[in-house]
């Protein structure tokens, strides 16, 4: 019934899917059946080519438990879990991919480690992969430089098989490629009981890969991009008007150096050039422009937070089944 508390959403994104979608709700199905659990699935058509979206029509009809919602294009992981979140009922969510690499039969124990053991968030660990070097290598590098920089010690960020109380989903918000980022965001926010789990990774069966290498390139300029966030983003005059001053100051004492020193040189009856010969006088100058320029963006930037603004979601959900 529509508002009625579930035990698990399960939320699955997905982009031209049409094969892997009947096989894994069944699966879902049968694992959520034998454990007794209340439900939801929800998949989140993220702008398919394919006919991803008939398949998830007939499969509405046929289980009541499976919903969608459908993007009129691909916009990608991120916007479609950020949807999902913003429509789940469930006391505990569920993510995974739709391409059956990740096994529901990991779904009770990722419950019970939330439901019992207390934790905010489970991140799952693929630690036996079935992907080529050129994805597992790329992959251990971007997971040792989010740790490093994060300070969450997760072994596999990337993994899309993950848990979260429901107040941790309702309570983040996302864009651009932050998906990796999730648990990374959850601590920040103050969710800090992030537990992770060793899960099963099977072989494709159906369809390509999604995956690229440019994909992680802006996954770490997200990273960086999330980082600075967090630590400015309500008071950026902290920042920019730290180096701002200091490079203001910089120009300024150099400036005032070289006048000193002509001035000096004068009186002395010694041998002078004008200040703006020297060329560390236009170093000066540039440092006093760009102190000036992190000054004012630091200022703007105070007044953007004082108002308060939100930006709209840029994406367009164009059909709905069950939510």
């Amino acid at each position: 019934m529509p508002g009625e508390a579930l035990d698990i959403s399960v939320v699955i994104p997905l982009f031209n899917e049409e094969e892997s979608l009947p096989e894994l709700t069944a699966w879902i199905g049968r694992v959520m059946e034998a454990h007794q659990f209340s439900y939801e699935v929800l998949l989140v058509d993220d702008g398919s080519t394919d006919d991803s979206w008939k398949v998830i029509q007939k499969l509405a009809v046929s289980d009541p438990h499976i919903k969608g919602v459908r993007f009129n294009r691909n916009y990608g992981k991120t916007p479609a879990l950020q949807t999902g979140f913003q429509l789940v009922r469930g006391s505990v969510v569920i993510t995974m991919d739709a391409d059956l690499q990740d096994s529901p039969d990991e779904i009770p124990e990722l419950y019970r480690m939330i439901t019992e053991d207390g934790f905010d968030l489970v991140s799952g660990w693929k630690q036996k992969r079935y992907d080529p070097l050129s994805k597992t290598l790329p992959t251990k590098l971007f997971n040792a430089v989010t740790r490093s920089i994060s300070g969450v010690h997760l072994h596999d960020f990337n993994c899309g098989l993950k848990a979260y109380k429901q107040r941790v989903v309702k309570n983040i918000t996302l864009y651009g490629e932050m998906h990796r980022y999730i648990p990374v965001v959850a601590k920040w926010n103050g969710f800090r009981k992030i537990g992770e789990k060793v899960v099963q990774h099977q072989a494709r069966k159906y369809g390509s890969t999604k995956f690229g290498l440019e994909r992680f390139v802006n996954g770490f300029l997200d990273l960086l991009s999330i980082t600075f966030v967090h630590r400015f983003s309500k008071a950026p005059m902290h920042f920019f008007g730290l180096w701002g001053t200091l490079s203001f100051l910089l120009g300024f004492v150099i400036t005032c150096g070289l006048i000193i020193k002509k001035i000096y040189l004068i009186f002395a009856h010694e041998p002078f050039r004008n200040v703006t010969e020297n060329p560390l006088f236009y170093m000066a100058l540039v440092a006093i422009v760009i102190g000036f320029q992190l000054f004012l963006a630091g200022f703007l930037g105070e007044m953007m937070v004082k108002q308060h603004t939100v930006k709209q979601a840029d994406y367009l959900v164009v059909e709905k089944i069950g939510v």
